[in-house]
């Protein structure tokens, strides 16, 4: 739920960078490329969680991975004073939020064990 949530938020994000393109006060390079490496991120979140769900070791350790970098990029780009839009940094805070619900959830200690037990 927390990675479905933080696809459907990177895509409408997306969308809307799409709808307000020709408007540069709301739309600059900046948020054009975050907002497609967000998607991108979240489309590969969407698969290791999935392919983890199934048991995989290795894309367990790429969700860890990938969350926790993520939700540090997140905390970079709301830290970073005129770069992006405030809109732009209110859904990337939406974003770390459900991503860091992730990060808790896989780095529970039950779930390590799970993983790394033979």
């Amino acid at each position: 739920m927390l990675v479905g949530g933080y696809l459907a938020l990177s895509l409408a994000t997306l969308a809307a960078i799409v709808l307000l393109r020709n408007n540069a006060s709301v739309v600059n390079s900046a948020v054009w490329v975050r907002g497609t490496v967000v998607v991108g991120s979240a489309l590969l979140t969407r698969r290791f969680a999935a392919r983890a769900a199934r048991g995989s070791r290795r894309a367990y350790r790429r969700l860890r991975v990938v969350s926790t970098a993520m939700v540090t990029a997140i905390v970079a780009i709301v830290s970073l004073p005129g770069t992006f839009p405030l809109w732009m940094k209110a859904e990337q805070v939406v974003c770390g939020v459900l991503l860091a619900g992730v990060v808790a959830v896989v780095n529970r200690r039950q779930l390590r064990t799970l993983f790394t037990a033979p």
